[in-house]
């Protein structure tokens, strides 16, 4: 079983990607002091998790200042592949608690990392989230993943009329 983490304090949250459009390594990492963890994140859960963290938000008190570094650190190598995500908010603290479990194969321990995330900082990781996936490839209008330009065997219409970019 991989090692997990419980960051109760973050100094800082970002998503990243590493590599080229169409090869690109998504990445999920926070920092609590000296202690930076990053996980394998897949570019539909950064959609994903973007989008529900902003709707959480639209129930929430208005953030203040967002954070503006969010810049992979050092070391950018993943600890492990995030399985599941999930989000609650804890109103007494006035936190937004996010919650990884790591994929595992069946029947086996999985780890888990929970961070401990300020409006500010969901904020910002939504924006910057959102801007993330769409500086990559455009996703295809029929069943989501991203466009090539070398083709597409769409799954929607069983690799027939691949659609153009």
């Amino acid at each position: 079983m991989s090692e997990s983490f419980e960051l109760l304090d973050v100094d800082k949250v970002t998503v990243g990607a590493v590599g080229e459009p169409g090869q690109r390594l998504f990445l999920l990492q926070a920092r609590a002091g000296a202690q930076v963890v990053t996980l394998k994140i897949e570019k539909l859960q950064v959609a994903a998790l973007a989008t529900h963290l902003g709707t959480m938000l639209q129930e929430l008190p208005r953030p203040g200042h967002l954070p503006e570094d969010l810049e992979l650190e050092d070391p950018a190598e993943p600890e492990w592949v995030i399985a599941s995500l999930g989000a609650s908010y804890d109103a007494a603290l006035d936190r937004l608690l996010l919650v990884m479990e790591e994929a595992v194969p069946e029947g086996e321990a999985a780890a888990e990392a929970r961070f401990s995330l300020t409006r500010e900082q969901v904020a910002a990781l939504a924006v910057h989230g959102t801007r993330l996936v769409e500086s990559g490839r455009p996703p295809c209008p029929l069943c989501g993943y991203p466009l090539d330009q070398r083709g597409h065997a769409c799954p929607r219409t069983n690799g027939h009329r691949p659609p153009a970019l």
